[in-house]
């Protein structure tokens, strides 16, 4: 067992008796589903729009190869500059390279899970760059020095009490303050942050390869203050983020707000093509797209797993998932948690150390039925427990009891050998410490089928 793996089984058998956590995540995810349910009615056929949608990215996929070097070619031909990273160390040294190029100190960025996969701010800061993060739940999370909870919504496992306790320690805010008292708070705090910036960092939404944009989707107008006020914005964007054309946001824009947050649009939708243009009155002098890759090709590589990559970040597969819903999003160790995350992380990060997520699942399907682009999860799971056997990453003993298992089950005389009685202390004895501990052992019926059928039908 690896350390992930060992960490992952103390920590969501810590997480799912915590009374206070399981409250707050019931309480938000609650709000999150209310919302959800009295938007995806307005989809005049939303099964039409998910079908459409899984058509559309199974294209991107599959002229991923054509459709990056179009991309690349509109971005340019507005000024804005293309980097292709192969990796998170690659990213961050072309990002530093950038930033000290500029002779900049101070970054300011907006939400974006891209930069947390590739660890931007661990990795400036070590080259003594100071990165605000301008989103309010990044911000709180990022003064807590946690990760984010959640692909959405980064604080979802902070109460208002606990924010309150926060801000009145960082800023001496009343610990009673109300929910608008606190984000004025963030807002006088952050206003000067976008205005003294030397470079913005944002991820993107969508890269659209006829237009050659960067589509940026959010809630509260941070995202565009950070492309606007400083003189260089930088976008970290994964390959798999591809649309073919501008028409294709009409349908991807309503989906991805209505199974993200419960919205029919999100507040500020941004269309970016480039650095300021002579004729423009705002925008960065510079505009950066860094293309990564960071294991994508990898999965890429998967013909049965590479819908993974289909995904949209809208977080709806987390909400309903009832494993994530007990243990949070911490627990996974990763960037991407939930059924998502299980999916798309051995393959971006390594089988061996991740294929435990994998078997975190209680295969309800339920994710799958709420994908807005139809993406099969719980399938793709147990494609890669497969992936994980077919590799040899199984323990010796589970290997020789499933053979031992397998080789009992094929034999009628070897299954009635032991009496009802000798299984049920085995079944104690054995799995006392793992499925024990919390349920209660199931009991074997004193007498096996065989000798049930032969006592009715004695014939």
């Amino acid at each position: 067992m690896t350390k992930y793996a060992a960490e992952f089984l103390t920590t969501s058998h810590s997480k799912s008796f915590e009374q206070d956590h399981r409250k707050i995540i019931n309480y938000n995810i609650g709000k999150y589903d209310t919302s959800v349910a009295n938007s995806l009615p307005r989809f005049f056929n939303l099964e039409n729009s998910k079908r459409k949608a899984h058509v559309i990215k199974w294209k991107v996929m599959e002229n991923l190869d054509k459709l990056l070097p179009e991309f690349e070619s509109n971005f340019q031909r507005k000024g804005g500059k293309v980097i292709w990273a192969n990796d998170a160390a690659e990213a961050n040294q072309e990002i530093l390279n950038i930033i000290n190029k500029a002779k900049a100190k101070t970054v300011i960025k907006s939400k974006s899970m891209v930069t947390e996969e590739i660890e931007l701010n661990e990795f400036l800061e070590q080259h003594h760059i100071q990165t605000i993060e301008s989103d309010l739940g990044e911000y709180i999370v990022q003064l807590l020095g946690h990760k984010p909870y959640h692909i959405v919504t980064p604080a979802m496992h902070l109460s208002k009490a606990d924010i309150c306790k926060l801000f009145n320690k960082e800023f001496g805010t009343p610990i009673d303050a109300t929910p608008e008292e606190l984000t004025l708070k963030a807002r006088e705090l952050l206003r000067e942050k976008y205005t003294s910036a030397d470079v913005g960092i944002t991820g993107g939404n969508f890269l659209i390869a006829d237009s050659g944009s960067v589509a940026l989707t959010e809630n509260e107008g941070n995202a565009r203050l950070t492309t606007t006020f400083p003189k260089i914005h930088i976008a970290v964007v994964g390959i798999e983020k591809l649309i073919p054309t501008l028409a294709d946001l009409d349908l991807f824009w309503p989906l991805l707000s209505t199974h993200g947050t419960g919205q029919n649009l999100t507040v500020y939708n941004t269309i970016l093509g480039g650095p300021r243009q002579e004729n423009e009155t705002d925008g960065p002098e510079e505009m950066y797209v860094i293309l990564l890759d960071n294991g994508r090709t990898n999965l890429l590589a998967q013909k049965d797993q590479r819908q993974g990559l289909y995904c949209i970040r809208c977080g709806a597969c987390l909400n309903a998932c009832p494993v994530y819903k007990n243990i949070g999003g911490h627990t996974y160790q990763t960037t991407y948690s939930g059924p998502i995350g299980s999916v798309i992380t051995p393959h971006m990060q390594g089988m061996e150390d991740f294929k435990h997520l994998s078997f975190a699942s209680s295969l309800c399907g339920k994710c799958t039925e709420v994908c807005p682009v139809k993406i099969d999860i719980h399938k793709l799971l147990l494609l890669n427990r497969r992936d994980s056997v077919e590799q040899g990453l199984v323990a010796t003993g589970e290997k020789v009891s499933w053979k031992l298992w397998k080789v009992g089950m094929r034999k009628r005389k070897m299954m009635d050998m032991l009496s009802g009685s000798w299984k049920n202390r085995i079944l104690k004895y054995m799995f006392k410490k793992t499925w024990g501990e919390t349920r209660n052992i199931p009991e074997v019926s004193p007498k096996s089928f065989s000798e049930l059928y032969k006592e009715q039908n004695p014939e």
